[in-house]
């Protein structure tokens, strides 16, 4: 279905299943096809509605856009379906999520966030967004992913070399690189906003794995330090693409959180 958002803007969102609404927010260098498992398994029970977050899309001329826009967004989906919703994030779509809550929270009865980079100290990019741009305008978007994986992912250089041809390799992928840097830039914008979401009171789990990159539970843990009503849990064996190698898993996570605050709402 297509929901018009506060600027005009359309946007898009797979719509499955029926029941109590979960939305997703995918990660990054995704065209909003990713979690098509996680929302599979989901939509079992539930009306699933899967954004194709703005900052990846290909067709439109009003990009880069900013962490707001895409709040607003969200925002905009949940209101037409009437809410409040469950809501899913991951990675930075998970910082999408927590800016979510901190705008609107009575449009969200509960959210799962997984591995969101947040900031909680220098900038999660700095200088690799401008060294990133300036590859991708010398038409070198391998290079500039293998800075993003290097410095800002947190792999060995011959990891993040590989990995960065393997995703210029793949024209979907290719296609979706100035989106990751783009947003990775607005991540960058946003600061340090632990403050903010210290004050989101909405049931929030943030899930991670043990395999995943250090300082992305080092986040998750700073989140759970500031946030009074985040639970902290952590997958055992899983890394950051969990939601693709055990969306089971996932699911579970998203469904238990479900069941809690609708529990919670039905007893009032």
């Amino acid at each position: 279905m297509t929901i018009t958002a506060g600027d005009g803007t359309d946007v898009r969102v797979h719509d499955e299943g029926s029941g109590p609404v979960v939305v997703l927010l995918h990660p990054g260098l995704d065209d909003g096809s990713r979690d098509h498992e996680l929302a599979a398994i989901l939509a079992r029970r539930f009306r699933v509605l899967r954004l194709h977050r703005r900052q990846y899309r290909l067709d439109l001329d009003t990009l880069p856009c900013s962490v707001a826009d895409e709040v607003d967004d969200v925002v905009a989906v949940v209101r037409s379906v009437g809410g409040p919703v469950v809501l899913y994030g991951h990675s930075d779509g998970g910082v999408v999520a927590l800016e979510a809550l901190a705008a609107a929270p009575r449009a969200f009865s509960g959210a799962v966030v997984f591995e969101a980079p947040v900031a909680i100290g220098p900038p999660l990019g700095g200088e690799v967004v401008a060294e990133a741009k300036a590859a991708l305008a010398a038409g070198r978007p391998g290079r500039a992913m293998a800075l993003f994986f290097r410095r800002t992912v947190g792999l060995a250089p011959w990891q993040a070399t590989l990995a960065g041809a393997a995703v210029a390799a793949v024209p979907k992928y290719r296609r979706l690189v100035p989106g990751q840097i783009n947003s990775l830039a607005a991540l960058d914008d946003l600061g340090v906003r632990l403050d903010t979401y210290a004050r989101v009171t909405v049931p929030t789990v943030l899930l991670g794995g043990d395999r995943s990159p250090a300082h992305l539970a080092e986040r998750l843990d700073a989140l759970a330090a500031a946030m009074p009503t985040a639970e902290r849990v952590v997958m055992p064996g899983r890394d950051h693409g969990a939601d693709l190698k055990h969306p089971a898993e996932v699911a579970a996570v998203v469904e238990a959180l479900a069941d809690r605050v609708l529990r919670a709402r039905d007893d009032r």
